[in-house]
This record gives C-alpha cells, structure tokens and sequence, in this order.
C-alpha cells in the first residue's frame, strides 16, 4: 500500500469503494440478464443440428484465447473502468444473430463474446482486488476478509441476472402454448425419452418444441437494451481505479509474452491441482443451464418454463452468495465447500434415479435451489481463494481461473448433443470429487506454509527480545 492511499483518502472513502462495487455488480446484473437469458434457451431453441451448443462452444473458445492474450494489454491500454464498459459491447452480436439463427451468424457472434469476455471478467476481478486493500487499509479490515464480502456482494447482485432474464423469457415464450410436444404424442413416453435417458441428437427434434419468429425478434430487441444500458452505467457511474492507485504496475504484454505469463502461472504446482475444480465449475454451470433444461424441463413441461426454473436457481444463487460470504468469516472456506460436495453429490444421484413427469415439475424447482446453493459456494469461495492464493498476481490468476472454467463450459457443450443425460452426470461428479480432494491438498498446503511462516516470524522476534532484556539488565 502506498503513501498515497494513507494521505489522501478518509475513512469515508470506505463507502465511495462499496459504491462502486456496488455499481458494477448492477452493471452486470443488468448485461448478463441478456446474455444468460438468452443461452439458457440454446439447448432449446437452437437445438437442432447442435446450433445452440455449437454456438456456447463458441463462445468459451474465443474466451480460451482471449484469457491468454487479451486481458492484461486492455486492461493496460482502457483502464478496468472502460475494459468492462465496452467488452458489454462485444457481446451484442450474439443476440442479434439469435434473428438470423445459422452456424454462419451465431459461430462468429460466439466468438465475438469470448474475445469481450477476457478483458471483461479479468478486469472486474482486479477492480475488486485493487479497491479491496484500499478499503482494507482505511477500515482496519483484514484484505482477505474484504475482498471475500466483496466477492460476495457481487456475485449476490450478479446473479439476479437469473431472476430477470429468465423472467423475460419465461414471460415471452409462456405467452402461447407451452406444452411439451412429447406430450401431444403419448404422455407416457415422457419418463423413456426425458431425463438420464435424454440424447439430444436424437430426442430433441421429436420432444422439444420450435419457437414463433415474433417472439425471438421481441426477446432479441429487449436483450440488445439491457446490454446498451450496461455499458452506460459502468461509463457514468464507476470512478477510474486510478483513483485507488495502489502503487502495482499493470505491465503491456504482447501476445506470446502474455501466453508465456499465464504458462508460467500454469505450471506451479497448487496451480495444477486447481485445475480440475476450475473445469468442475464450468462443467456444472453448463450441465444445468443446457442439459437439464433440456433433458428435464423443456422435454417434460415445456420450453416456457425454463426460465422460471432458471429464475429460481438464480435466487437461490444470489441468496447463497450474499449468505456463504458471511459464513465464511466464521466457519472457514473448508465447511462450505465440504457441504457442497455433499450437497452436490445428491443432486447428481437424483438426476440419474429420477424419472420425471409433467406433473411433477416442483421436483425440478426443488433441484433448481439446491443446485443454485452448491453453485454460489464455488463461484465465491473458489474466486475468493484465488485472490489470496496468488497475491500480486491476480490477473494472471484470474485469468487462469477463467481460462479453466472456460474448458469446462466447452467439454460441456461440445459432449452435450452427443451424450445422454446420465453420462454426463457421471462425468460432473467424478470431476467434482478428484477436484475437491485436490482443493483439500492445496488448502492444507497453504496452511502448513502460514504455520510455518509464523514460527520463522517468532523465532526472528526472539533473539531481539532476548537483545533487548541483556541491555537493560546491562543499564541497570
């Protein structure tokens, strides 16, 4: 921390930095309520010849690349502020080409999104890491602490992006009809195609309905709004973070330079046994937003009630991170993320035992909320650890972290057509439980080293108070 901070700030300059985290979780809220609403539909709308997954691959392949060269030169070059303002941008394209629905059209946008992408959550996550310590330094707040209650106050905010976006689409596509077309065919066909036994490439024609034009064209142009006015708010309403200089230098890296840095970052070893459970939260955020959508809810009641199944996860999601990040001051990473797995591991059970029927949709609300739980444990008490893990080094790490969630979302997608149900499932909890047990040795690790950095401390203490004792009995 530089003299600067100390000089110039008051200590109510604290609810200036609240303020803006605030702002940007608004931000955010508001772009993904777009951006969410409208892949959550892929696995429906879009679901034949695999467009719609063809597309999300897409768009986490482009963000890949983007993790690797683009983050730290735009972040140097615009500033955090303006970086998250105009990545918004990038992402329009994928919702307008949702009118012109073709691999021609929604590949490109798809990229389009992942290149933004980078840039966008990199910066975010340095936003908060920066004005973190200030606030730490003027609070008397522990870093760690803050910057896990601002992890948490974002993901609270951002997550209600669920509620509204699936809220809009709920609303516009429930309008008309919303039956499950299987239905129209023979009721009980619903527990053989739907669920575990659900294959896209060969279930999704007969089983998922095929949405009127005019009801994309008005999700489409509502979507295009929220976007514009996300970038609005961050340009008008965030202070520049060299406001909160705190004295680290953002250095210019070239592409391959760039790609050396994250390499480097890739190749230590707490790094390496993170990276399972970085995949892990992509391949589970995936899974329930394309294939139990589909497989489950579109399949078995209709594509009208996506979104109000989504819409609940995302409040359960919001809820779960505003809760977990107090939790945690009391309990420890380790409890929560030991409850998840739990938690989570059910969750996968059910999905693989249950047979689901049209009349038995609160089933699926249920796994809705308890799914949205598990889900703000990872993304809050992961990112938070991430932080604290690789201090002075958050955005290569940040960006590692999203490379990786990144390679989750795309094994997700890509399989998803191809793969029934129940396959999948095997695959997220087996992932799930080889990236817990690998976290668990990273934790112990960083424990051992803070235990034995505070017995170096004591022993460097000691000679100068026995120094110090000598001299005064000497003065005596």
């Amino acid at each position: 921390m530089t003299l600067k901070v100390e000089k110039e700030f008051k200590p109510s300059e604290t609810r200036r930095i609240v303020k803006n985290v605030v702002i940007i979780s608004l931000a955010f809220m508001v772009h993904f309520t777009a951006y969410s609403g409208a892949a959550n539909l892929q696995s429906s709308i879009n679901a034949e010849e695999g467009l719609g997954m063809s597309s999300l691959a897409a768009v986490y392949a482009g963000l890949i690349l983007s993790n690797i060269f683009l983050p730290t030169a735009v972040i140097k070059w615009l500033g955090t502020k303006w970086a998250i303002s105009l990545s918004f941008v990038t992402y329009m394209p994928f919702i307008a080409a949702q009118l012109w629905p073709s691999f021609y059209t929604m590949i490109p946008a798809g990229l389009c999104v992942g290149l933004g992408g980078g840039p966008l959550w990199c910066a975010k996550c340095t936003y908060l890491s920066v004005v973190s310590e200030v606030h730490s330094k003027l609070s008397n707040i522990k870093a760690e602490a803050v910057l896990t209650r601002f992890f948490g106050l974002f993901f609270m905010i951002f997550q209600f992006n669920q509620v509204w976006g699936n809220l809009i689409s709920s609303l516009v596509l429930s309008s008309g009809d919303n039956h499950a077309a299987v239905t129209a065919i023979n009721a009980t066909m619903i527990p053989e195609i739907c669920g575990a036994n659900f294959l896209p490439s060969a279930d999704a024609a007969e089983a998922l309905q095929r949405q009127p034009y005019e009801k994309i064209q008005l999700l489409s142009g509502i979507y295009l709004a929220c976007m514009a006015t996300a970038a609005i708010i961050v340009a008008i309403g965030v202070d520049s973070m060299k406001r909160y200089d705190t004295g680290r230098a953002i250095k210019v890296m070239g592409g391959v330079e760039m790609l050396m840095a994250t390499l480097k970052l890739l190749v230590e070893p707490k790094q390496i046994m993170l990276i399972t459970i970085m995949v892990f939260t992509g391949l589970q955020q995936a899974f329930f937003g394309a294939d139990f959508t589909a497989s489950f809810v579109s399949c078995a009641v209709g594509t009208g009630t996506v979104g109000y199944v989504m819409l609940t996860f995302g409040i359960a999601d919001a809820i779960g991170c505003f809760v977990t990040g107090y939790i945690a001051k009391i309990t420890g990473r380790l409890p929560l993320i030991c409850v998840a797995t739990v938690v989570h591991m059910a969750l996968v059970a059910t999905i693989l035992l249950w047979k689901p029927q049209a009349n038995m949709s609160y089933v699926m609300y249920i796994i809705a909320v308890l799914w949205g739980l598990c889900d703000s444990v990872w993304l809050v008490q992961i990112n938070a650890f991430f932080g604290i893990l690789f201090p002075g080094r958050e955005e290569a790490a940040f960006s590692n972290f999203r490379l990786w969630e990144s390679v989750g979302y795309i094994i997700a997608y890509v399989i998803s057509p191809h793969l029934r149900t129940s396959s999948k499932a095997y695959l997220l909890g087996t992932a799930m439980l080889v990236g817990v047990f690998l976290y668990f040795i990273v934790e112990f690790q960083l424990k051992k080293e803070r235990d034995e950095k505070k017995r170096e401390e004591k022993k460097t203490k000691e000679p100068e108070n026995g120094l110090d004792n000598k001299a005064f009995t000497i003065a005596e």
